[in-house]
């Protein structure tokens, strides 16, 4: 399962081959008459994860890939010593998109049990150093990925699964947890209105070369 969202503070030029608050409904994205290439970085990154269904459709278009992967590093710019591993990033994030084959073969293969994939999460509590991943499965279903993670810098993070378990409404299946590794966390800032931050909070993570967006509702 996908790890995590982050902004490499180095170009990432070649990807290969997550249960807290509900979220509300995360911003429509789209695309406007107005070109890609006059959007802001950000602006121009959400339009092109739009149509890609998390990232479904990315795996089918490399060209697609190499525009999204170059609008990141053009984010990756804006605030590259930026301390992204705070308590800001605290919170419950929902994936927008990822290029993490194993998250993303879940989502799209759901159908074959009766249920198509939910939200897609991460609840990350830094204080009380855990990350969860979540994939839910409307209505009852959810598979569930416990970690625990140590920050190591102002931008890295270090992470050890505990336990997995997928759950449906009367009957769960504990699965063993596997794998560990660390979190490169770059953080795309929402717009500043005096001393008030408002919109949408952004991660986005590299990890194990998997690139991972999410993003949180102010």
């Amino acid at each position: 399962m996908a790890k995590s969202l982050s902004l490499p503070s180095r170009p990432f030029n070649s990807p290969s081959s997550s249960i807290g608050t509900h979220l509300s409904q995360p911003p429509k994205i789209s695309c406007s008459s107005i070109s890609i290439q006059s959007q802001s970085p950000k602006d121009q990154l959400l339009a092109l994860i739009s149509d890609q269904e998390r990232g479904l459709k990315t795996q089918k278009s490399p060209q697609k890939l190499a525009s999204i992967v170059k609008s990141i590093d053009a984010l990756a710019s804006l605030a590259p010593n930026s301390v992204t591993t705070d308590d800001s990033l605290s919170a419950t994030w929902r994936l927008l998109w990822t290029t993490e084959k194993e998250q993303l073969f879940i989502i799209e293969k759901a159908h074959l049990f009766g249920t198509q994939a939910g939200d897609v999460l991460q609840v990350i509590d830094v204080k009380k150093k855990s990350l969860n991943n979540v994939i839910t499965f409307p209505p009852d279903g959810v598979f569930f990925v416990r970690s625990s993670i140590e920050v190591a810098s102002s931008q890295r993070v270090n992470f050890r699964f505990t336990s997995a378990v997928l759950r449906g409404k009367n009957w769960e299946i504990p699965l063993p947890p596997f794998g560990q590794g660390c979190t490169i966390v770059s953080f795309i800032p929402p717009k500043n209105h005096g001393h008030v931050k408002t919109g949408v909070r952004f991660y986005l993570l590299h990890v194990d070369r998997c690139l991972i967006l999410l993003c949180l509702r102010l």
